[in-house]
């Protein structure tokens, strides 16, 4: 195989887990999360939404503490805890603000500009959302 054809075939495989790091659009309710690295792992700031487009003040009112229920959904940190495990980040939590629960998570890019978004009470009971890249 020419160097070529080798260098072609490399960048058709799968791409490195960097690929996580930038802004994402959910697939409900018109979300946009900021993934950036956070040390040795990643996490995820929650930036818009449809109800934060529409209220830029509303809070964290259904988390299950109620001493976070006053902090601001907006950049609130959704993503967390995640470890690199080949081309996937696993091992991490997400929180979703419309029932205040974190849930175990993992993140498995696909291509440059689509990320899976997987999210677990426990397996077998997950939910699996694929989020794509804003450019």
């Amino acid at each position: 195989m020419s160097m070529m054809l080798l260098a072609l075939a490399l960048m058709a495989g799968n791409p490195p887990a960097e690929t996580v790091i930038g802004r994402w659009r959910t697939e409900t309710r018109g979300g946009v999360v900021d993934i950036q690295r956070c040390g040795a792992s990643i996490c995820g700031r929650l930036v818009s939404s449809d109800k934060l487009r529409r209220d830029p003040t509303l809070k964290d009112g259904n988390n299950r503490d109620a001493a976070q229920r006053d902090r601001p959904l907006r950049g609130l940190l959704m993503l967390s805890g995640f470890s690199r495990d080949g081309e996937v980040w696993s091992g991490g939590r997400i929180y979703n603000a419309d029932d205040g629960k974190t849930y175990g998570a993992k993140l498995t890019p696909i291509g440059r500009d689509q990320l899976k978004v997987r999210g677990c009470v426990f397996v077998p009971l997950c939910k699996t959302q694929t989020w794509t890249r804003i450019p």
